[in-house]
């Protein structure tokens, strides 16, 4: 297995390793079958996260491999959720959440942050970057518990989390990484449209259905 630390190729003067390239890929994809509302994104992000640890494990990036912790175990809760769901209801509801619901997750992402760096500056060996990593340790966390409840402002979180994590990956010399999260945020911007616009049809329907009876 010590070849899945190995390097795959260079780029920019960087080179890229194999856990670093097959874990973003299978991150990419993740993301593109959440864009449709595929049950089958939790397993792939799973997946994703369990290739990526080992990735920045030899990196000593905490943040960044806390991350993938996250994902690893809130994707094992998405899953779940997002399979009663179905069978609930047939398919996957997404809805804007409502403003008492986006403060808590604000102010709860918010204050675990400063938590979780001060955590990290305490104890220097565990991060090198204990602000920027502790901020996408939780807000990786914020945008994932957003995603399993199936809001549309799960986008938004992916967002501010790849403000920090693309110029983090390729200050640390995973360039791979880097280009992925910037890739991913072409998706985030596809994916927030498709959710967005979701949320607007059972909204059409109503009014369809109003105005039938309406005229009858």
């Amino acid at each position: 297995m010590n070849w899945l630390n190995s390097i795959a190729f260079s780029i920019f003067g960087q080179h890229v390793l194999w856990t670093d390239m097959v874990g973003n890929l299978l991150g990419l994809a993740a993301l593109a079958l959440g864009w449709r509302r595929s049950v089958t994104s939790w397993p792939v992000q799973l997946l994703s996260g369990v290739v990526l640890v080992g990735a920045y494990l030899s990196g000593h990036l905490t943040g960044l491999m806390g991350k993938q912790v996250i994902v690893i175990v809130t994707a094992v809760w998405g899953w779940a959720r997002w399979q009663r769901g179905l069978r609930d209801t047939g398919e996957i509801k997404v809805r804007f959440a409502t403003w008492t619901e986006r403060a808590l997750l604000v102010g709860a992402t918010a204050l675990a942050t400063v938590g979780v760096a001060l955590l990290f500056t305490h104890y220097s060996w565990m991060s090198w970057s204990p602000w920027s990593d502790a901020y996408i340790f939780v807000g990786t966390l914020a945008a994932m518990v957003a995603q399993a409840r199936g809001w549309v402002e799960f986008w938004f979180a992916w967002i501010a989390v790849d403000v920090v994590g693309v110029p983090l990956a390729f200050n640390n010399g995973y360039a791979f990484s880097g280009l992925t999260y910037s890739i991913y945020f072409v998706l985030v911007l596809l994916g927030l449209r498709a959710w967005w616009l979701s949320t607007r049809t059972p909204r059409t329907s109503t009014s369809a259905s109003t105005l039938q009876g309406a005229t009858a």
